[in-house]
């Protein structure tokens, strides 16, 4: 049996982008990944198919499993021969008992490896827009536990050294004791006007900002309710928030938004929503799989030199083409015979990937725009491919063969109804949870109020902005009973998301950044 090895990783402060490029390495090629309650599960999803994955987070003092357990667990599995990834919320360093983890694979003669990770004691102050230091307020930063072992008996912290020998201290799991550390620091010296901002779940789209002085920011705390994960910040650089404060001023910073797209597509969707600030929350309303048969997409495909033009409506018909080709001991060379038609640049943007040249992309990306196009084209007679899904739209092949053109209609792929979280979803339209809805298909309306109920989809979306990727979409939304509200001048999904942000800007005060001052307003100018 080949030995095992331990790979300590910190995952970072939330935010999965916020990973590193050798952290994401490791948690790929890892046969079992172990991880924390704080390390994002969307990075679990990075994890290579097979892998085992364990859950042993640790969450308000609820221990999965107790930190010895956790240490007999990696061990174990290295001992199997087995490399194991071990993701560690932030710095596997910093107070992430790392230190603990790696004296026991050391005392048992395993092999790892720590790969160091972003911590939230930085990350966390950077993306609420204050820099721990700066030549105007101070050189100097120090990063203490809020939570020391109540096992200790004294604290080891020494309050009188760091109350006024430090200029930025950063608190970490201190939302519990926040009323004693404000004490000790106001006690040992340090000036009760000193600015503090208490930041939870930084680095996400669920970050909140508390603001206050030392003398209040416990009573600010309790009203608002904060509670873990919370970092403490105290110092005078918490002054030029106001100014630097980038990531909560974002358009859609907070927002939670539904995406209808099927969930291989929904990707792309909801990381350009994330980099604005938004929150997706994905309801995928179309599922997609191979036709049943293949039988007439493999006879269109072995016989791709009769035909003229190739129109691709999806990028879905792009990948399911390719995959059939594959399958037929064929290559991407069978598509250079005929011209080749994409209904938009993502759809085109998939077949240059694969070096296909695509001789033409209509202005609006509909299949009315593409026949608008072809009508210079000399139609009668000419043979033209459309492979697409089952279920679609029929007004390009009718006016394409009213022009005189043969055209095949294949599926190469098929849509189908998912079942899952339709309770979940149907409750968070209900609590008025969701900020918005998004919808790039005319099926992803008419499966979501399929889903949800016709009656049931027109209250639940009654006063929720609904963005449509186009006309043909907003137009099956208005015929059930839904109201588009955002629709963008490009049908693309880059389009759609700034009509969004742009929607957001204009209609709705969504400079509410989640941020609270206490009583006690800060004075920025007093501190400049």
């Amino acid at each position: 049996m080949s030995a095992g090895i331990v790979y300590l990783i910190g995952a970072g402060p939330g935010d999965p982008g916020l990973i590193t490029v050798k952290g994401l390495e490791c948690l790929q090629k890892a046969d079992v990944v172990v991880y924390d309650y704080l390390a994002n599960e969307e990075l679990i999803g990075h994890a290579r198919e097979g892998a085992e994955k364990i859950y042993v987070g640790k969450k308000g003092g609820d221990h999965t499993l107790p930190q010895d357990q956790i240490n007999d667990l990696i061990i174990a599995k290295a001992k199997e021969g087995k490399s194991v990834a071990r993701l560690k919320g932030g710095d596997p360093f910093i107070f992430g008992r790392g230190g603990e983890e790696a004296e026991e694979l050391a005392r048992a003669g395993i092999l790892f490896e720590i790969v160091p990770g972003v911590t939230s004691a930085i990350a966390a102050p950077a993306f609420a827009g204050i820099p721990l230091t700066h030549r105007d307020f101070t050189s100097t930063v120090a990063f203490i536990t809020g939570h020391e072992d109540p096992t200790k008996g004294e604290s080891k912290i020494a309050w009188d050294k760091i109350s006024t020998g430090i200029g930025t201290l950063v608190f970490l799991m201190g939302a519990g004791n926040l009323d004693r550390i404000a004490r000790e620091l106001m006690k040992n010296g340090r000036d009760p006007e000193t600015p503090v901002a208490l930041i939870r779940w930084g680095t996400l789209p669920q970050q909140e900002t508390v603001l206050g002085k030392l003398s209040s920011i416990g009573e600010a705390a309790r009203s608002r309710k904060l509670k873990p994960p919370v970092i403490i910040l105290v110092g005078e650089v918490v002054a030029l928030r106001d100014q630097l404060n980038w990531f909560e001023t974002l358009p859609l910073f907070g927002k939670k938004i539904l995406v209808t797209r099927a969930r291989e597509q929904a990707s792309d969707l909801s990381r350009r929503l994330r980099a604005l600030g938004g929150i997706p929350v994905e309801f995928p309303t179309i599922g997609i799989l191979p036709p049943e048969s293949w039988a007439d997409v493999d006879h269109c495909l072995t016989q791709m030199m009769m035909y003229d033009w190739i129109i691709f409506t999806s990028v879905n018909g792009v990948r399911f083409v390719m995959d059939r080709l594959v399958a037929l001991g064929r290559d991407v060379r069978n598509l250079k015979g005929p011209r080749v038609c994409a209904i938009g640049p993502k759809t085109a943007g998939a077949l240059e990937a694969l070096k296909v040249r695509v001789s033409f992309v209509p202005r609006e990306y509909r299949a009315e725009a593409i026949f608008e196009g072809f009508k210079r084209e000399k139609l009668r007679g000419k043979n033209i491919l459309i492979p697409r899904a089952r279920v679609a739209r029929d007004v390009l092949p009718e006016e394409l063969r009213k022009a005189g053109a043969v055209v095949d209609v294949v599926e190469v792929y098929r849509t189908v109804l998912p079942k899952e979280n339709i309770p979940e979803i149907r409750e968070l339209l209900k609590k008025g949870e969701v900020s918005a809805l998004t919808f790039t298909s005319s099926s992803t309306v008419s499966n979501f109020v399929e889903m949800v109920g016709k009656e049931e989809a027109r209250a639940l979306t009654a006063g929720i902005p609904v963005a449509a990727i186009g006309p043909i979409t907003a137009e099956k939304a208005r015929e059930l009973g839904i109201q588009t509200t955002v629709m963008p001048r490009e049908y693309t999904i880059p389009a759609l998301v700034q009509a969004l942000a742009d929607y957001f800007k204009k209609n709705i005060n969504h400079r509410d950044h989640r941020e609270h001052r206490g009583k006690n307003e800060l004075d920025t100018d007093k501190h400049r």
